[in-house]
């Protein structure tokens, strides 16, 4: 099976495509009636549902693996274990199974593409949820220890209360931008221009 396409968007980076790439080979493949159990890369198939925030995806696609993959392949489980994590919603799990394994060459930008993306999902979810938070706590929700947390917490423009071993969280500007569409003003213009007349 050639998975040519596959290959360039690992090698460009486009992490963001991995899930539909293989989406769409594997559907080629079982139209076409071609073998692919063995040779199937499911751990970065999985991984590529993980980027896009796609977990059920995920969870149908592992229900789909052989059992003989899921024994041979090691790395097939240790991807897994990050989805069950997520599924659970387990913040600090997801980081233990990210760093609890040793990631193939094929997986490991993938995976560090994700562990990067999935902190700054959990950091704007600190950012909406809380006002002041604790270092410890930070640092549980972002996969890093108490000092990185700090730094990375800085780097963003929150403050910390030494005294109290907070972080005070800086609140976005909440900007609405409201886009007006002139055709639909014309339109309404000439609705109530009508009415009065």
């Amino acid at each position: 099976m050639d998975f040519s396409v596959l290959s360039d968007a690992m090698a460009s980076k486009s992490f963001e495509k991995i899930a539909d790439i293989c989406d769409e080979l594997m559907l080629q493949a079982a139209t076409q009636g071609i073998a692919f159990n063995d040779e199937w890369p499911y751990a970065i198939h999985l991984l590529g549902h993980f980027y896009v925030d796609d977990i059920n995806s995920a969870r149908f696609l592992w229900k789909s693996i052989p059992s003989s993959i899921k024994e041979s392949q090691p790395e097939v489980v240790a991807v897994w274990r990050i989805g069950q994590k997520l599924w659970m919603r387990d913040y600090v799990g997801v980081y233990e199974a990210i760093h609890g394994f040793s990631w193939s060459q094929e997986a490991r930008d993938l995976v560090a593409s994700f562990s990067e993306l999935y902190t700054k999902k959990m950091f704007e979810l600190l950012l909406s949820a809380y006002s002041t938070i604790s270092i410890q706590d930070t640092a549980l929700f972002l996969g890093m220890n108490e000092d990185d947390a700090t730094n990375y917490a800085l780097q963003h423009g929150w403050s910390v209360d030494p005294a109290s071993r907070m972080l005070i969280v800086k609140k976005q500007p909440i900007v609405t931008e409201q886009k007006l569409d002139s055709s639909k003003l014309q339109r309404l213009t000439e609705y109530v221009f009508h009415l009065e007349h």
